[in-house]
């Protein structure tokens, strides 16, 4: 059965780069597509039903590393299920634009994942 705060699946993994060109390159021809999404703030490929994301300077905004995100039906049901259960915020809830909410929090080893709704 499924309720609001299920998970849909790790559907999108965004990736801190430092140099959005050479980043670019290298994962258009690993996924071996053309970006969806081609903007200075954000690079995006649909590739295999996965959203893979560039996020230039990443690491400026405290991403150490890449982080996978499980979508989400209700994002604030889902964070507080897992707030709940021991995790940490590290960023609440923020809209990213078209209506896509992200939030992202720690397990108690630190390690960073995050949620999409939209």
């Amino acid at each position: 059965m499924t309720n609001a705060s299920s998970t849909q699946g790790i559907k999108t993994v965004l990736h801190p780069v430092s140099d959005l060109a050479a980043a670019k390159a290298v994962y258009t021809a690993l996924l071996g597509v053309a970006p969806t999404t081609d903007e200075p703030y954000y690079v995006g490929y649909e590739a295999e039903g996965q959203q893979i994301g560039l996020v230039p300077n990443g690491a400026e905004q405290g991403m150490a590393s890449p982080v996978a995100h499980w979508h989400v039906p209700d994002i604030e049901a889902k964070l507080a299920e897992v707030i709940a259960a021991g995790a940490k915020v590290k960023e609440p809830t923020r809209d990213v634009g078209g209506g896509r909410l992200v939030a992202t929090f720690t397990d108690p080893d630190g390690n960073v994942l995050g949620l999409i709704q939209g």
